[in-house]
């Protein structure tokens, strides 16, 4: 294969075979999963896209929801002969006045490698301190095995961390590279004895893509594609929707489907791809050369992607830093809960993927501004023909913190035009279906695991009251305080406390800092 095809997923393989983080302690938090729960007096939103209703009372037995009752009316007492009634042994949560929301499902979900120097416990807990009950592992950077351990792990909640999606980069373990269809199949269907839940591709020649894709989705796996630059040019979304890819990451690969009056992207002359400042930069002009909103092609490329069903996990946040590379340099979060081995990794440099700041400044940001316009524009009108859109964070890369980052998708989200119900249905209901779960996972409906973000605010009035660190208010005293961040994560009918998974991280933080004598700096300053 060719070098600079290799390039754009080799990153990813070679964290595989060299880079595991340390793997998860065995579990020493939660609560259950208990005989029978009864959760008291909460306002339900669940997850469908349907209004808020409540108060509710929620009885899970182990980790099975088997009642949804409606008990009163806001404002007014409840009268307990509406509740349903708890036995001896039973466990009561008594929450009247909080909101609950199915878990959250982060559909780009990297655990890290040796390079952000993460440790497995402290990504899963700051995942899960924001709800986030599962989460797709998009190329197993750990390895397969590893990942596969973790998930059973997980499974079993001999860990605290979320249900993992274990999905291989294609190509991941072959120990050469595949070169034609036969191969593709071959690799395909050997991925899939190994125990993986799907593939992400990144590019590869036509032929071997289609084998590969046909192959997969024929076997009953699913799969997802960053569309790498290197091969985009014969190979776009619109191929890959053909040949069976069933989710999408980022963006890449859909200006290129919706091009009307050129065939490849307008790169400046002096581009080399390995220069990841010329890659992302020219990447923020590229929504600007697709076919305009509302033209004929527009329509078709819409058109065909809802016929197939393909979904779309856009990762807004993941570029937010080239729109604004201070506002989420400076995200306050980053001095209390990131370790010092990932900002270190985030800095400005030619080797770690990412940390492309060499010379970044307003032209680029303005650039990158039309483009998220432009690039919202659409998934805001797919959404509304009817289009599947996820949520996904991409953590660990580009000034994002795992967990924090995920909240911040829901804003994008927001911004892109979607209603705050339709944000919440997209971090739960779209996730579980692009997964294939939707049967287990995603809502909260009777017969469904029982996965639950509790909190005490109303995340549709504030998505920020869903991020650890809370949301500002001015309290009677004209003094400002925090409201929100989740108080309970309910995973498989286990309860955790939020706040003490995010205290935990908060630990792991500071000690790492005394063991290593620094503090969190801004490049090229001393503070």
């Amino acid at each position: 294969m060719r070098k600079h095809v290799l390039s754009a997923f080799l990153f990813i393989i070679s964290a595989a075979l060299q880079a595991q983080v340390t793997p998860s302690p065995d579990r020493a938090e939660g609560e259950g999963p208990y005989d029978r729960l009864i959760i008291r007096g909460v306002t339900l939103v669940d997850g469908t896209g349907a209004p808020p209703m409540g108060p509710v009372d929620i009885v899970v037995e182990q980790n099975i929801i088997k009642e949804i009752r409606t008990v009163g009316y806001p404002g007014l007492e409840i009268k307990d002969e509406r509740r349903p009634q708890a036995g001896e042994n039973d466990e009561v949560l008594d929450l009247e006045g909080h909101y609950l929301l199915p878990g959250f499902v982060d559909m780009h979900g990297h655990i890290g490698g040796r390079g952000q120097g993460t440790p497995a416990e402290y990504v899963f807990k700051l995942w899960m301190a924001h709800g986030i009950t599962t989460i797709r592992d998009p190329s197993a950077g750990n390895g397969l095995d590893w990942v596969l351990e973790h998930k059973s792990k997980s499974a079993n909640n001999s860990i605290t961390a979320p249900r993992i999606f274990a999905y291989t980069s294609f190509g991941q373990g072959a120990g050469k590279t595949i070169s034609n269809a036969q191969e593709a199949r071959d690799w395909v269907n050997e991925n899939a004895k190994k125990g993986a839940d799907g593939i992400k591709f990144f590019g590869a020649k036509p032929e071997v893509m289609q084998a590969a894709m046909e192959e997969n989705k024929k076997i009953g796996l699913r799969s997802a594609m960053h569309h790498a630059q290197m091969d985009v040019a014969r190979w776009n979304v619109l191929h890959s929707a053909r040949a069976g890819l069933t989710t999408m990451e980022h963006w890449y690969g859909l200006p290129e489907a919706l091009f009307s009056d050129r065939t490849i992207q307008d790169y400046r002359l002096d581009f080399n791809y390995q220069n990841e400042q010329h890659r992302f930069a020219d990447a923020g002009k590229l929504w600007k050369q697709a076919a305009n909103r509302g033209s004929e092609k527009y329509e078709q490329v819409i058109k065909e992607l809802l016929e197939l069903d393909f979904t779309i996990d856009p990762t807004f946040n993941i570029y937010e830093a080239n729109r604004d590379l201070m506002r989420t340099r400076r995200a306050e979060w980053h001095d209390t809960y990131t370790l010092p081995s990932l900002w270190k990794f985030y800095q400005p440099s030619r080797e770690s993927h990412g940390s492309y700041w060499f010379d970044w400044g307003t032209e680029e940001e303005i650039q990158w501004k039309e483009n998220y316009r432009i690039w919202m524009d659409f998934v805001n009108d797919y959404k509304n023909r009817g289009g599947r859109v996820t949520a996904g964070s991409d953590s660990g890369f580009i000034y994002q913190l795992y967990g924090f980052a995920f909240i911040r998708e829901l804003e994008l989200l927001r911004e892109a035009g979607f209603h705050p119900l339709e944000v919440i249905r997209s971090a739960t209901m779209y996730g579980a279906e692009a997964l294939g779960w939707e049967d287990k996972i995603g809502t909260v409906e009777v017969g469904k695991l029982a996965d639950f973000v509790i909190l005490e605010e109303n995340p549709l009035q504030n998505l920020k009251v869903l991020y650890g660190t809370g949301a500002i208010r001015i309290d009677e005293n004209n003094e400002p305080v925090r409201v929100g961040g989740v108080k309970y994560t309910v995973k498989d009918g286990i309860v955790y406390d939020a706040k003490k998974l995010l205290e935990d991280v908060k630990i792991i933080v500071d000690q790492k800092k005394k063991e290593e004598n620094t503090t969190i700096k801004q490049p090229g300053l001393d503070w």
